[in-house]
């Protein structure tokens, strides 16, 4: 009886070559489109909103003008009476020098291939960001009580995103020094979301101004010193305001006026109705980056099961107890039942 040789196997067909969008973001190690498209709406605006605030690094030039008697050429009206003077200039030149640069390194953070390929480059940077990060909070803070008329809503939204960008970033810090991946990359995108709410803010800012001032019965107070850095001379501000003729009688820098909030207004009332509506536009901001946030995490459940099998790999050759859960995780911390890596299942 003859034998017959086997059938020789198929060989196995080639695979299709890549579609225009796969060349876009495979080379920037992105797996999927949707994962580039985020990136550049995202990291782009924060790229841009910081690239476009280098500038202001020329302090008493581009950001403040030349001296007090001329308007500010990037602030609001008035606001650089308080930014060249004392603590708050200090802390608003802190915060400037150091959160802008953060801004554009962060976005490099969140290139796959960069933490691919160039894993001494991602945790370099990190250190520089988190480094940057802690002194710009910290000149956020000391700015607090006078930025944009220093309201209470104004300081507690900028004390509350300032918190929970440092909180963030520390259990971020914590994770990542317990080889905890995908909690370090949940926190991390937590703390730069909150932050960013300062971007959207002022688009709110911008869209909610010229409301407040077409209803035209909002008034602030503001100090007379601070509104006489906005007019050109004494008798024009004396003009709108003659409440402050005992300002330059007595020289009382505590002395207030009561000021109409109104876009389309002088100088002072223009600051008026942003520094009104600062607060409440900050809060709203923060409101919907943290529930935009949350949502992205919990649409992306298979990369953040891929990233603890990653830490539970990387936990296991480092000899940690509790491998798959040595750092700040559901089922150390809480009540969530013990997760099972892959290979056990």
């Amino acid at each position: 009886m003859a034998l017959h040789s086997p059938c020789p196997s198929p060989s196995p067909s080639p695979p299709p070559p890549p579609s225009w969008p796969q060349r876009l973001y495979r080379p920037l190690g992105f797996a999927k489109g949707y994962n580039l498209a985020l990136f550049i709406i995202f990291a782009g605006a924060l790229m841009g909103f910081s690239l476009s605030r280098l500038p202001y690094l020329d302090y008493r030039g581009t950001f403040c003008g030349a001296s007090l008697a001329h308007p500010a050429l990037h602030t609001l009206p008035g606001e650089c009476y308080y930014f060249l003077r004392g603590s708050t200039g200090v802390g608003m030149l802190l915060h400037l020098a150091t959160v802008l640069p953060a801004g554009v390194l962060v976005c490099f953070q969140f290139v796959p291939r960069i933490r691919h390929r160039w894993l001494l480059v991602h945790r370099v940077n990190g250190y520089v960001i988190l480094l940057l990060s802690l002194v710009s909070t910290a000149g956020a803070f000391m700015n607090l009580r006078t930025s944009f008329g220093g309201g209470p809503e104004a300081q507690m939204y900028i004390g509350v995103v300032g918190a929970l960008f440092l909180l963030a970033l520390g259990i971020s810090y914590v994770n990542i020094k317990r080889l905890q991946i995908e909690q370090h990359r949940a926190w991390m995108l937590r703390a730069w979301f909150y932050a960013c709410s300062i971007i959207t803010l002022r688009i709110i800012l911008s869209l909610g101004i010229p409301v407040l001032s077409r209803q035209g019965d909002f008034y602030t107070a503001r100090p007379c010193a601070q509104i006489d850095t906005m007019f050109p001379s004494k008798e024009a501000m004396l003009l709108s305001y003659p409440g402050c003729a005992a300002f330059y009688e007595t020289g009382d820098g505590g002395l207030y006026v009561m000021v109409h909030a109104n876009r389309y207004g002088n100088a002072a009332e223009v600051s008026a109705a942003a520094g009104m509506l600062f607060g409440a536009s900050g809060w709203l901001a923060l409101t919907l980056h943290a529930i935009g946030i949350e949502v992205y995490l919990r649409l992306t459940p298979v990369e953040h099961e891929r990233l603890r099998n990653v830490s539970y790999q990387r936990q296991v050759e480092a000899g940690m107890r509790n491998p798959g859960r040595a750092g700040l995780t559901a089922d150390r911390v809480g009540d969530s039942t013990n997760w099972v890596p892959s290979s056990a299942k």
